[in-house]
């Protein structure tokens, strides 16, 4: 039975709305009544108590705002009544857990998922083919290569949109401008789709940027960087790489990057230099027919029994909503210790959005050289931030504030229920490699895709993305897995979302339950049973993080 309200801790003096509540209703919860001035929409909050200016609102057990108005008992808490507040942090505060009680992991101590194996212990969920440019300037060369090899192989999506362009053509070029305006789209993406040629290579990726010359040193290293974990991801078999010659990002950077993340890295590699070549069809002819070649290897490997403990998984949020951080993130921090207790590893990114936690991250840090790597990337960061007239408070988008998150310390405290309670392993740059069991903290911006194509970066094979409001993105080498944090939103975008949390709202499931179904999923998913939404429609959304602010 679905209750009114929740308070998600004991010691928050503000509750939320778990349905949408009418105006002068009486709320009775935990022994007091709370008569309503006003009508409250599901997701929102409202006070315990009478807040004066200056006074201190709490929500999951931290800081979250303080009042710029007085807030009456059970009035709600907006934008125009409050302000983003967080209490500081520091390593010199920090109070390491002294110990950290595992989940139950019997259940799934002798499971296993049919994953492709690499030789340097790697294990895939996936066997993609990559195809990079170094430079912008190859772009057009890359789109090239997509459009031959997709339609000819069988990868290629169908193109619903343009068969309905085609209908409505043929109808005013035959004079049918009535039919026209009463043209109804047909999808024909499931019933028109082409079997791939190579059974056991699940695909080709084509990326493009706008990086690679003219732009700060540090971006062009950056990038380099970012390919080379790109090429680590154990969802690659092999890169071919486009290069025009003269741009800042060269060849032999990638190979330094690779080499300093994996000397033990013996993937194909293919190398295409367009001045070297001459002309353009005398480097893509080559490209093609050595691409190929490589393809046919690539489609020899196959899928072997592995361990759960090869797992790896990246925590994301975005379209967040004000159920995020009391359903469907809670639900990914359960299934992180689950993975982690299993040996395999996870990461939590979005720096922005840890605003407010600090100090417990810090805390849970197993080393303290770590949480001075954490507090030295957040301080940073957020002083970049303030030098260029900006700061993590402007992060809430207007979606997130119109549906219950209207400061960032009250997004980010729920946004870091992903991170369950495991102790904290390591802490990672951007592009920096995950390499040991348990859970990392991975610095990239809150923006969706700059986050995700760092989480790729640092070897997750497949993202967990839970969204309260949806959002249609994806990668183009780590499964995308869309984790509605309500029922309403998985059946208003089911193109979209994989795996609806609304149970733990509707009181029918409870957390631990739904992150086991989830893990159950993510085991099929990574034994190759399905496709995600994001897979299915060919969301491979690539951004690299460019110096300057995203929040």
């Amino acid at each position: 039975m679905q209750h009114k309200v929740l308070k998600v801790n004991a010691t928050d003096n503000v509750i939320v709305a778990l349905r949408d509540l009418e105006a002068g209703e009486n709320i009775a919860f935990e022994g007091e009544n709370y008569i309503l001035p006003n009508a409250i929409k599901a997701k929102h909050k409202f006070v315990t108590h009478d807040l004066a200016v200056g006074d201190h609102v709490t929500m999951y057990g931290v800081l979250v705002g303080k009042a710029t108005q007085p807030i009456k008992k059970g009035e709600q808490i907006t934008t125009a009544n409050l302000v983003h507040e967080s209490e500081d942090y520091s390593t010199k505060k920090r109070a390491p857990l002294s110990s950290w009680t595992a989940p139950d992991i019997k259940k799934y101590e002798n499971r296993t998922f049919m994953g492709y194996h690499r030789s340097d212990g790697q294990v895939g969920i996936s066997n993609y083919w990559l195809v990079i440019p170094l430079v912008f300037c190859e772009n057009r060369n890359i789109l090239k290569l997509k459009d031959a090899f997709d339609k000819a192989l069988g990868y290629a999506f169908p193109d619903t949109y343009l068969k309905q362009t085609e209908d409505l053509l043929a109808l005013h070029k035959a004079g049918k401008l009535d039919e026209v305006a009463s043209y109804k789209a047909v999808n024909y993406t499931k019933t028109t789709e082409k079997s791939p040629y190579f059974k056991n290579l699940d695909g080709i990726k084509f990326l493009t940027h706008e990086m690679g010359c003219g732009g700060l040193n540090s971006d062009q290293e950056r990038l380099a960087a970012l390919f080379a974990a790109y090429a680590n991801n154990a969802n690659v078999a092999g890169v071919t790489v486009l290069s025009l010659g003269c741009q800042k990002t060269q060849y032999a950077d990638m190979m330094r990057e690779i080499e300093a993340r994996n000397p033990h890295f013996d993937k194909k590699i293919l190398y295409f230099d367009q001045q070297t070549f001459g002309t353009e069809f005398e480097m893509m002819s080559a490209a093609i027919k050595q691409t190929f070649l490589a393809l046919i290897e690539a489609d020899k490997q196959v899928r072997q029994p592995a361990p759960l403990s090869k797992l790896h998984i990246g925590l994301k949020c975005g379209g967040s909503d004000g159920f995020s951080g009391i359903s469907a993130n809670p639900v990914l921090g359960h299934l992180s210790d689950l993975v982690v207790a299993l040996g395999g590893k996870t990461n939590l990114a979005e720096f922005p959005e840890l605003c407010g936690v600090e100090q417990e991250l810090i805390n849970r840090c197993v080393t303290e050289d770590k949480a001075e790597k954490f507090e030295y990337l957040m301080r940073s960061y957020s002083d970049q931030a303030a030098a260029q007239g900006g700061s993590f408070d402007m992060n809430p988008s207007v979606g997130n504030i119109k549906d219950g998150l209207i400061t960032d310390a009250i997004k980010s405290a729920g946004a870091a229920k992903k991170g369950g309670t495991a102790p904290i392993v390591d802490v990672l740059k951007y592009t920096e490699v995950a390499k040991e069991s348990g859970l990392h903290l991975v610095c990239t911006p809150g923006n969706d895709v700059l986050a995700t194509t760092g989480q790729a970066a640092a070897g997750a094979t497949i993202i967990l993305f839970t969204t309260g409001l949806g959002t249609p993105t994806g990668n183009p080498i780590a499964a995308m897995v869309k984790v509605s944090t309500n029922t309403k939103l998985a059946q208003k975008m089911p193109d979209i979302i994989d795996f609806d949390c609304g149970a733990i709202i509707e009181g029918e499931k409870t957390i631990a339950e739904t992150a086991e179904d989830l893990l159950d999923y993510c085991i099929d998913l990574a034994s190759g049973k399905f496709r995600t939404k994001a897979q299915i429609l060919g969301q491979d959304d690539f951004i690299p993080w460019q110096t300057g602010i995203n929040l």
